[in-house]
């Protein structure tokens, strides 16, 4: 067992944690801090530096006996290392105003959604941060200086976004509220819109004026972030050589099944004729939540992991977030919250737009998001004892377990169609060349308008897409590259735990125990498993 200083410590990070971000603390499932927003001017900012490299000190300094606390104290210690660099070395309170507009939004938006808390605490957390945001925006304004231009292009499409949460969505929200409790949004609501216009003013005027800055974040952040963030002991030319060879291996790939789907059709083109079948309009939503039933009996009936209680709901975007959710987006359990539900929302577009909703691609999604994809692992994380495992968490296993879920699946006959086959494979490429864009952008210097370039020609999808994909990838370094290279890194620890257990090898014990580790980076899981860093 390890010592108690080490859990006490364990406790004072989280404690730091949700007070540095209080809306992590609200999506976590913590109430506490509901009617906050952070503080993120320079001067806060160091201030939180400062605690943040005291904490990271109390960890190095704690001695721990069991594998597993081991692994628990590393993750643990890398999340601080990586936190300390982001906010002192990439500054993202000073260089990109989207953080700014996603931590207030969110901070608004779950409080709408969750069901934690009783409806009368959130409507008053609600109404705090009603009248936190003048605050709030107006400490972004004066903390915000040179940022790329490409982040503030962006931070102008979220606040028109936003607009409509504060318009719409929030009255629709009190509107439902008895008298005392609708009074508070009422009071609080026109200065947060008042504010929330003029950031979007200053954003389109004086800090677009002077968005000079650079994106990328250069060899050896984002080589740090491999390290900590990750536990990753590869480097960007390793990495960049794996990713360009998967894009070549998957482009022959999809030839050869599209010259069996249909001859003479370039891949492409084929792509794009099959991705006319789609859904009705009225049919969209129950497409997508009986392939998530269906793709649940699979993994129940063919024994590939455990799946546990926890309800996923499959339901019509609201039209109030629509805005905010183009497409549609998973939102899982809160880590420490009593709720289990999971919800996938589908946001029912025009006709025009229904060729994003292929019926060839559905079950794919389906799976990816759902089980045995991000519902379970969630679920599988909010269950484990380990706090740690519980919040901390790389997307190299989050991401890369979801999509390893698409091969195991399709290997396993869940996706038997050879045009469903078609799309998984399209999909992969997709993760592999955001491998190569992202280690490019950052480190290489590819400029924005060569990434838009290569994934049109590379992918065939229409520029608009294109930009919206180089736009999150300009701004989450070393991030997107981690769907492909978890998905590598499970598909090795598979194969070594089956070489080294011989005959006694069980796949749904491997995926059982893997998923024990929440969302720990993948050598942090191979750690624990006895195989080694």
């Amino acid at each position: 067992m390890a010592p108690p200083g080490y859990r006490e410590f364990i406790r004072s990070y989280l404690d730091l944690r949700w007070q540095l971000d209080p809306v992590a603390a609200t999506m976590a499932g913590i109430g506490t801090h509901d009617a906050r927003l952070g503080n993120y001017t320079r001067r806060d900012v160091k201030a939180a530096l400062a605690a943040l490299k005291s904490m990271a000190l109390a960890f190095e300094s704690a001695e721990v006996e069991a594998i597993g606390d081991e692994v628990d104290l590393t993750a643990v210690l890398n999340d601080v290392r990586a936190t300390l660099a982001r906010l002192d070395n990439e500054k993202p309170h000073e260089l990109n105003p989207e953080f700014h507009l996603t931590h207030l939004l969110n901070g608004l938006f779950a409080l709408l959604l969750r069901q934690d808390q009783p409806l009368e605490s959130r409507s008053r957390a609600l109404a705090g941060r009603l009248r936190e945001t003048p605050r709030f925006l107006g400490d972004a304004e004066a903390t915000l200086q040179r940022p790329p231009k490409v982040f503030t292009e962006t931070a102008l499409d979220v606040a028109r976004g936003g607009r409509a949460l504060l318009t719409r969505a929030i009255p629709e929200f009190a509107a439902k509220l008895p008298r005392e409790l609708l009074h508070e949004i009422e009071e609080a609501l026109p200065p947060a819109r008042e504010a929330l216009t003029k950031f979007t003013d200053f954003l389109a005027g004086e800090l677009l004026e002077r968005s000079d800055g650079d994106f990328a974040i250069g060899r050896a952040a984002f080589d740090f972030r491999l390290h900590f963030e990750h536990a990753l002991q590869e480097t960007v030319p390793a990495l960049l050589r794996y990713g360009e060879a998967l894009v070549t291996e998957l482009e022959s790939d999809l030839a050869r099944r599209a010259a069996a789907l249909a001859p003479g059709t370039p891949w492409r083109a084929l792509a794009e004729r099959l991705r006319a079948d789609h859904p009705a309009a009225d049919a969209l939503v129950a497409g997508y939540a009986a392939e998530m039933e269906r793709a649940r009996r699979f993994v129940l009936e063919r024994g590939l992991v455990g799946v546990p209680e926890g309800p996923l709901q499959v339901i019509a975007t609201p039209g109030f977030m629509q805005p905010l959710i183009p497409f549609a987006a998973y939102d899982p359990p809160g880590a420490f919250a009593a709720d289990r539900t999971g919800f996938f929302y589908v946001t029912v577009p025009a006709p025009a737009q229904l060729k994003d909703h292929c019926v060839h691609e559905i079950a794919c999604t389906a799976l990816h998001e759902g089980y045995p994809g991000h519902h379970l692992q969630f679920l599988a994380a909010q269950a484990q004892a380990s706090p740690v495992r519980r919040i901390v968490s790389s997307p190299l296993m989050v991401e890369g377990w979801a999509l390893y879920c698409e091969e195991l699946m399709t290997e396993h006959g869940f996706l038997a169609r050879p045009e469903e086959q078609f799309f998984q494979r399209l999909h992969l490429l997709w993760r592999a060349l955001r491998v190569v864009l992202d280690i490019r952008l950052h480190t290489t210097g590819m400029t924005f308008d060569e990434a838009v370039k290569t994934m049109v020609e590379t992918l065939g999808i229409e520029r608009a897409s294109a930009e919206a994909e180089v736009r999150r990838y300009c701004a989450t370094p070393a991030y997107n590259l981690c769907y492909a290279v978890g998905r590598r890194e499970l598909v090795r620890l598979r194969n070594d735990v089956r070489r080294r257990d011989g005959a006694a090898f069980s796949l749904r014990k491997f995926h059982d125990e893997v998923l024990t580790y929440g969302g720990l980076p993948v050598s942090l899981i191979r750690w624990g498993m006895g195989l080694g860093g």
